[in-house]
């Protein structure tokens, strides 16, 4: 009799432990948003492309679209949102106060590029994403100094990256997130913050995690093993994946 409720037990306790661990190591799900209300870049559809690449590679689900509804329809379904080069005003009123809810029950969001040429008359926004795009000038190799070596985005890069893009200039920046890279703006022509220009922050905002890159215009940086590293460790971060 007590054998069998040895066994019982120990049953009981594998079971318990192997329904743990599923839940525990449930795939991540990632929603790609590209919708573009201005300038569309034409790396686009090839960066969509290489994050589901990423996602096949390193175990998370992504799903891409570029309609509004669908994505405020779906968003409690994702553990984070990528803002994939979208730009101009692509969220009416009330997609946006469920957009802040999503977030502010601790969805991750992730902004590449010209995620910051977006929703200029949402302040909210604005503090999410980190800064607001100012200007830019020609496509040029420039060196980007690495700020944090100890994030999941950063750890890999050494103290330099010479990288050749589009490097946008910010305004209104806020000053509490977590600088990762700044642009050596005597390495190329056209910058416009001076010594203090930030091209890659992390911050936690209103209850979420956001992680935003400056980088990310060409069709090539989405074939770039240093860049795509880069986003996949934002990815992680943002869906609160710290390993």
């Amino acid at each position: 009799m007590k054998q069998s409720i040895k066994n019982i037990s120990f049953f009981l306790i594998l079971s318990v432990w192997i329904n743990f661990n599923v839940f525990a190591q449930k795939e991540a799900k990632i929603m790609v948003f590209s919708k573009t209300e201005g300038f569309r870049h034409k790396c686009i559809e090839t960066g969509i492309k290489s994050i589901q690449k990423l996602g096949k590679e390193n175990g998370f689900y992504v799903v891409a679209t570029e309609d509004s509804d669908v994505l405020i329809s779906n968003l409690n379904n994702y553990d984070a949102v990528i803002f994939l080069n979208t730009t101009g005003d692509i969220l009416n009123n009330s997609q946006q106060e469920k957009f802040e809810s999503y977030i502010k029950k601790g969805g991750g969001f992730v902004g590449i590029h010209s995620a910051a040429d977006t929703e200029y008359d949402w302040p909210w926004y604005g503090k999410l994403v980190g800064a607001y795009f100012l200007s830019h000038p020609k496509q040029q190799q420039a060196t980007i100094n690495i700020i944090n070596a100890d994030h999941l985005s950063t750890f890999f890069l050494g103290k330099e990256w010479s990288k050749f893009d589009e490097w946008y200039n910010y305004k209104d920046m806020n000053p509490t997130v977590n600088v990762l890279m700044k642009l050596d703006e005597k390495s190329y022509e056209g910058g416009k913050n001076g010594n203090n220009h930030p091209i890659a922050w992390f911050h936690e905002y209103d209850g979420g995690r956001v992680f935003y890159t400056g980088l990310g215009h060409t069709k090539e940086s989405y074939q770039d093993k240093k860049f795509l590293k880069h986003i996949l460790g934002g990815i992680n971060y943002a869906i609160g994946n710290q390993k």
